[in-house]
């Protein structure tokens, strides 16, 4: 079953209407008809079944069930703190830990990250992200999606997770995975848990002691060295193992 997210003031007690470029896609490219069953989330953790009812010009109405479906997110809110990449890996480090149940994105440059952006490159590149977040969780079926933030500095970064409630940096230099395993079993469902993953070059000497001095706790993930857009993968994967029922 396809799913579409609908703002929520579109979305009544018995129809929602689903407009832009969603009604393109649904009309021309799944040559979709009335009566075939649809999903609709808010957005914001509310999700329902329907079926098309009607195909507009400009819009599509379809018609609720009006029982709501049981949230796909994680137990915990996660913000995923990644260190600008070469090339295009940031859209699949997007796309797949959307599909992991990442709650927001924040682009960090890091002394040793080779990509540097202006302003002007910066804001382009975030809503195309923000683009690719949500097609990942159109076909995830979650029901939030995930917000993919502006770049910001490290020190910036340190700023912004030093009210959460669990800081975790995978870095290679850290113990052993015994200690990784108690400090993922020990996170509780409603944290806020932020991932602080380096750049290709990782994070440098000064930075890890920054981010320790921040409260981050330096885990590994094993012992191979794990590529930046595998990372943050890798520990969201291990969050939903042991926290999702």
């Amino acid at each position: 079953m396809y799913q579409f997210f609908v703002e929520p003031e579109r979305i009544g007690s018995e129809q929602a209407t689903i407009i832009g470029p969603d009604v393109n896609h649904i009309r021309n490219v799944l040559r979709m008809k009335p009566g075939e069953a649809v999903r609709i989330s808010d957005g914001r953790g509310s999700c329902y079944d329907g079926v098309i009812d009607t195909l507009l010009g400009d819009e599509i109405v379809v018609r609720l069930s009006g029982e709501k479906i049981e949230s796909t997110e994680l137990p915990v809110e996660t913000v995923l703190f990644q260190g600008l990449p070469k090339s295009d890996k940031m859209e699949l480090i997007i796309q797949k830990n959307t599909e992991l149940g990442v709650s927001a994105i924040v682009p960090v440059s890091t002394s040793r990250a080779v990509v540097k952006l202006d302003e002007k490159k910066a804001d382009s590149k975030v809503k195309r992200w923000n683009g690719i977040a949500e097609a990942a969780a159109k076909q995830s079926k979650r029901t939030l999606i995930p917000e993919v933030r502006s770049v910001m500095s490290f020190k910036q970064a340190l700023i912004e997770a030093s009210a959460f409630d669990v800081k975790l940096m995978p870095y290679e230099n850290a113990e052993g995975m015994a200690f990784t395993r108690k400090c993922i079993g020990e996170i509780k469902p409603g944290a806020k848990v932020a991932i602080f993953i380096g750049p290709e070059g990782g994070f440098s000497e000064e930075e890890v002691e920054a981010a320790s001095a921040a409260g981050f706790v330096p885990i590994t993930l094993g012992r191979r060295i794990l590529r930046t857009e595998t990372a943050g993968m890798s520990v969201l994967s291990m969050i939903g193992y042991v926290l999702e029922p």
